[in-house]
């Protein structure tokens, strides 16, 4: 019996100091801050008369237009062949930039030379890939043919006896080296096509107005000796823009 009041004296006493903390907690949380406690170090009015240095002026970051159209050029024109050239094309039709609304009819013809021209070319170098690719394998048969029958040629080859194995031999590498100038020559292209693609883009952005204009004058250099004073005749130029 007194073990059994003994537990309830005990649960009861937890269970106050339990309401107890969970009221202190509770109250603390919710006890609203003072304000008129915390000191600003300088007032709004203070911050705000302030003026703009040239560091706080700085942050604002001047986006260049043309960078971003090359970068976008380039994108394109690395996953497909000519779309960086589309792109272009696209800024005249947008009025993007400075050449916008300038013989944009020949601006677009000479673009649209510029991709039939690499398609022309790919289109050029895969016929010689295949041909070289075709008289390279004839070669290498009529040569393995010869090779196995005692350098007799192949009487239903192309060749037959009119050409030497010496001349056979000489030909296989023609057609294999010609094979890798093409591969190499598909490279080339596709760089071109990424640099054209770039460079138009940002030369579609440059200042190119009737405000651009140089003058050439005489002038005289100055090369001060240890001995005495030296002039140099010179041409002076002087560009506005």
């Amino acid at each position: 019996m007194q073990k059994t009041k003994l537990l309830i004296l005990v649960a009861a006493f937890t269970f106050f100091l339990v309401n107890l903390a969970s009221a202190q907690v509770k109250d603390t949380v919710l006890k609203p801050v003072d304000t008129s406690k915390i000191k600003l170090s300088k007032s709004l009015d203070t911050a705000a008369k302030k003026p703009m240095t040239r560091k706080d002026s700085m942050k604002a970051k001047y986006v260049n237009p043309g960078k971003i159209a090359g970068r976008k050029a380039v994108f394109r024109s690395m996953i497909i062949p000519g779309w960086g050239q589309l792109y272009n094309m696209q800024l005249l039709n947008d009025g993007y930039g400075t050449r916008a609304g300038k013989s944009q009819f020949f601006q677009k013809l000479y673009t649209g030379g510029k991709i039939a021209a690499i398609y022309g070319g790919v289109t050029v170098l895969t016929m010689s890939y295949i041909e070289s690719s075709k008289q390279y394998n004839l070669a290498l048969t009529e040569l393995q043919y010869r090779d196995s029958h005692s350098d007799q040629p192949d009487p239903n080859g192309p060749f037959g006896s009119r050409y030497s194995t010496s001349g056979i031999t000489q030909r296989k590498d023609t057609y294999r080296r010609n094979k890798q100038i093409v591969l190499f020559s598909y490279g080339l292209v596709y760089f071109a096509n990424i640099v054209d693609a770039y460079v138009a883009a940002r030369l579609h952005f440059f200042n190119i107005d009737d405000n651009l204009s140089f003058k050439v004058m005489p002038s005289m250099i100055n090369t001060n000796s240890m001995y005495g004073f030296n002039a140099t005749p010179a041409l002076k130029l002087s560009l506005t823009f």
